[in-house]
């Protein structure tokens, strides 16, 4: 490929990035609840710096630069899940349950599995 190309290819990257991260920021700002926060927060982790990583390797070239910046990519593409599915767990262990349309502006305090009714856990509710 040449420079125009790769140019053209990595500055849309950065710039989708950039845009993902912006749009997630705004959404940990606008959103009601720790659940829908953390699930814009896992937006800019993944989406917006895997754009713009992949648009900084496309700038690097086959370098050791690009080399490092595969494994910051990777870094965050398996921890970013781990680390959502930490916090949503030990929100809910703390009893702070997610905000529903029809719980109103006072939710009910979550429940655990083991107080839930026989296999109702398991089915996913009724």
């Amino acid at each position: 490929m040449n420079s125009l190309t790769v140019d053209i290819l990595s500055w849309s990257c950065l710039l989708a990035g950039g845009f993902f991260c912006v749009v997630g920021a705004l959404g940990l700002l606008r959103m009601p609840d720790f659940y829908t926060r953390m699930h814009a927060a896992s937006v800019i982790d993944t989406l917006g710096a895997g754009l713009i990583l992949l648009g900084l390797i496309l700038q690097a070239g086959f370098t050791l630069v690009a080399a490092k910046l595969v494994m910051i990519g990777l870094l965050l593409f398996f921890t970013g899940p781990v680390v959502a599915h930490a916090l949503a767990k030990a929100a809910m262990s703390r009893g702070l349950a997610p905000l529903l349309a029809e719980s109103g502006p006072n939710p009910a305090p979550a429940t655990s599995p083991a107080s839930l009714p026989s296999g109702e856990h398991e089915q996913g509710g009724r």
